[in-house]
């Protein structure tokens, strides 16, 4: 399997989750080898995509190069792990990309109208080769060993409309769109009035994710999976998992995990050779992992 880039380039407007903003995203093909960058233009400034540009996961993933920054781009990342896209500029007018509806559908569609390109040089796969780990109390993420590509999440929120939800992705495009890509983000009536108050969140709506007050979901459309919540979880994880800059053959096993964990799980993975080797869809023992990420 050769990289892969856009066929054409592509823009889309939506709103911006923090500033509730107009966000205009462009995206446009690359090359083999140049990997994702995020080019600020109305900063002039690139950001290239890979662990040591992350500067924030309190709220969500953020890249930064010390000048500017770009946030929330998870659920992006998410779509372009699971088509496969090895190399792309992605052009924005601001500092967030566009919450679109808070899923990662959009983004899908999106790539389904830019089509995909491949290119002259052999896709590059990291396989884990011994458990990595990290904890946060009862909190953990964990990739380990496994012959193919799988995401298990478990999640427990004290709320009646979430309780204790699991659920395990055996990964693949086609199941990505139809099992993965649709779950929205969702957020506490709570928690939403103190970010306002702070002048964040303010792009935030039930347009864009699955609201909850104290004992039910205050979206009137309900929910579009009965476990929505832990799949979204999901959805996440495969976005941060794209900053390490590679598809993984491997599991993923997280209990309550988050953005911070999971950088933290990208980092320690790859500040040891021991635990990962990284190999080019040209050898013949990664052929068997060629529908996963095909």
């Amino acid at each position: 399997m050769l990289q892969r880039t856009i066929a054409k380039p592509v823009e889309v407007v939506g709103i911006g989750l923090h500033k509730g903003e107009s966000v205009r995203l462009r995206l446009e093909p690359m090359d083999s080898d140049s990997g994702i960058v995020f080019y600020r233009a109305d900063a002039g400034r690139s950001i290239p995509l890979r662990p040591a540009s992350v500067v924030d996961t309190t709220m969500a993933t953020v890249i930064g190069d010390g000048e500017v920054f770009v946030s929330t781009i998870e659920h992006f990342l998410s779509a372009l792990y699971a088509y496969g896209i090895d190399n792309l500029r992605v052009i924005l007018e601001g500092n967030e990309m566009p919450i679109m509806d808070g899923s990662a559908i959009s983004f899908c569609l999106l790539l389904d109208e830019a089509g995909i390109r491949t290119l002259d040089r052999p896709r590059k796969i990291l396989r884990v080769l011994r458990p990595v780990e990290v904890r946060q109390e009862e909190k953990f993420v964990r990739l380990e060993p496994f012959d193919g590509a799988e995401f298990d999440f478990t999640i427990d929120f004290d709320h009646p409309a979430i309780g204790r939800q699991r659920y395990r992705f055996d990964f693949s495009r086609e199941r990505y769109v139809e099992e993965i890509a649709r779950a929205r983000t969702f957020g506490f009536a709570r928690d939403i009035q103190m970010l306002q108050s702070r002048n964040l969140a303010l792009g935030a709506s039930l347009e864009n994710a699955i609201g909850l007050d104290e004992t039910r979901i205050l979206n009137p459309e309900g929910l579009r999976f009965n476990d929505e919540f832990v799949r979204h979880k999901i959805l996440d994880a495969i976005g941060d998992m794209k900053v390490a800059g590679y598809a993984i053959v491997g599991r993923y096993v997280a209990f309550a995990g988050s953005h911070t964990l999971n950088h933290r799980l990208t980092q320690k993975l790859l500040a040891d050779a021991a635990n990962y080797e990284v190999l080019s869809f040209a050898s013949e023992q990664l052929r068997r992992y060629e529908k996963c990420f095909a």
